[in-house]
């Protein structure tokens, strides 16, 4: 068989192994079963998943892109963790595009007056299932966390969303898996109540402080982890 036909048949399959170890050891990081700073060893790896040493190479090197892990010379890949530093970058990222995006809809919408029930609904969605999150932690159901931090991510994209601002969604939905990590290391300042409460409290202001709240929110959380 020509070399062109065989080619496209294992493609699939390569790509396919790679996303598998990609997701679970993502799912590792974001979980917090594998501690920021941990080496991602692609001996082991390749042994625990069955896959060669390349496919291993490959996930790591997706992970590092989303920046879940950093690859360093002669230390080869770990986990990201988050410094003083990194957590005051992300920070600053995130309210140049968070708050801008509330600023944009605040104008579209007017300050001070009623946002459209439709363009808070996704926000106001995604605190009801963590509501529903905590009414079964009540029932002695345990929390998976990691769904916690998705859903916290849906919260803030969507006020982002709010903007109607195609780049600045498009620049603050590619944070994906960092925004994540994130959130992990906020995870032990907060009870899911407590979460809840404060993110209500967020989307209430939105109409009447708009970008304000948002930025006193985010400073919130960067204090929590800069000088806790």
């Amino acid at each position: 068989m020509p070399t062109s036909a065989a080619a496209p048949a294992h493609a699939p399959v390569a790509q396919s192994a790679v996303d598998r170890v990609a997701a679970a050891v993502r799912a590792d990081i974001l979980s917090g079963a594998l501690a920021p700073g941990s080496p991602l060893r692609e001996e082991s790896a390749a042994e625990h998943y069955a896959v060669s040493r390349h496919t291993v190479r490959a996930a790591f090197q997706r992970l590092v892109a989303e920046r879940l892990a950093v690859a360093e010379a002669y230390r080869g890949v770990r986990v990201t963790s988050f410094d003083r530093d990194q957590v005051i970058a992300l920070q600053q990222l995130r309210a140049a595009l968070e708050v801008e995006a509330v600023r944009i809809a605040g104008e579209r919408f007017g300050l001070g007056e009623e946002w459209p029930a439709s363009v808070l609904a996704p926000a106001r969605d995604a605190l009801d299932r963590l509501d529903a999150i905590r009414e079964r932690e009540e029932f002695g159901e345990p929390v998976d966390w990691l769904e916690v931090e998705r859903i916290h991510a849906d919260f803030h994209r969507a006020l982002v969303a709010a903007s109607a601002s195609p780049r600045i969604i498009e620049t603050h939905t590619a944070l994906g898996s960092e925004l994540l990590l994130f959130l992990l290391h906020v995870r032990p300042h907060y009870t899911l109540g407590s979460l809840i409460a404060e993110h209500r409290a967020l989307l209430d202001e939105l109409p009447s402080r708009g970008p304000s709240a948002l930025r006193e929110h985010l400073e919130h959380s960067t204090r929590l982890l800069v000088d806790g």
